[in-house]
């Protein structure tokens, strides 16, 4: 089933696949048109489930993605193997009792055939793989979480060599876009990340760039293979939702996995 999707650019080794949904293929009316798929938007839950169904079918996942209930925060879910591995035909339990979902903002696994989710529509996506694919962890990094900590708890979590992972910047608030005010370029300054990720504008408030300090912290953890990072969701709507620049919109997902059968 032929779906449109980003090239993420990004070729994780050890087996370990990655992708990325954009807003058009989907069933979802405006102004969540058409791919959401978000279950805490407003849109249709029937419409979430079938845009969840197509994905599954597009992408061939081995499983159900683990999509997670992301407030902003640092904290890390775990996520094992379940006894059901295949996507089913039927509406997913996690749309139907959304509030299921994990409390996180980020995921771990160590599982073969487990698919990490991420969902944006702004925020940062984060995606990890160690060298030979035997641990992936995905994070949602917007700035709240960024400044917590949420990458730093995320490989910490993985518990591998940071020089041995490999790193993925999606598609967030591109740096010309996301203005600030001075609480936030404080709170980033505060917790030791530089002042060259924010320029002064006019109306003295800040230009921040999000995947600048994401790969400045992950430099400071000695992870330098870091690809990605450079489409604005702001400034593309054909191809991006973005919760600043339309308000009520629905939301694509960074994905990650590794292929069952891999050793």
């Amino acid at each position: 089933m032929m779906l449109p999707m980003l090239d993420t650019e990004w070729r994780p080794p050890g087996g370990v696949r990655a992708a990325f949904t954009l807003r058009s293929g989907g069933a979802s009316a405006a102004p969540w048109d058409s791919l959401n798929l978000g279950t805490h938007v407003g849109d249709d839950l029937l419409a979430v489930a079938h845009n969840r169904r197509r994905v599954a079918q597009a992408l061939a996942l081995p499983a159900e993605p683990r999509w997670l209930s992301q407030v902003h925060g640092t904290a890390v879910h775990q996520a094992g193997a379940l006894a059901r591995s295949a996507p089913s035909d039927a509406v997913p339990s996690d749309v139907m009792l959304s509030d299921s979902a994990p409390v996180a903002d980020a995921a771990v696994t160590r599982e073969t055939g487990v698919v990490l989710a991420i969902m944006v529509a702004d925020c940062l996506p984060v995606l990890l793989a160690a060298e030979d694919g035997s641990v992936l962890g995905a994070a949602h990094a917007g700035w709240r979480g960024l400044v917590a900590g949420v990458i730093e708890r995320t490989v910490e979590s993985m518990d591998q060599d940071p020089s041995r992972l490999h790193a993925w910047l999606g598609p967030c608030i591109g740096p010309r876009q996301f203005e600030v005010g001075d609480d936030v370029r404080q709170a980033f300054l505060a917790a030791g990340d530089g002042a060259s990720a924010f320029e002064a504008t006019p109306a003295g408030r800040w230009l921040c760039d999000l995947p600048a300090l994401a790969r400045a912290r992950l430099a400071r953890l000695g992870v330098t293979r870091v690809a990605g990072g450079r489409w604005c969701t702001v400034a593309d709507p054909v191809r991006f939702f973005s919760h600043r620049r339309d308000r009520q919109t629905g939301r694509m997902a960074a994905l990650l996995w590794r292929e069952t059968g891999q050793a």
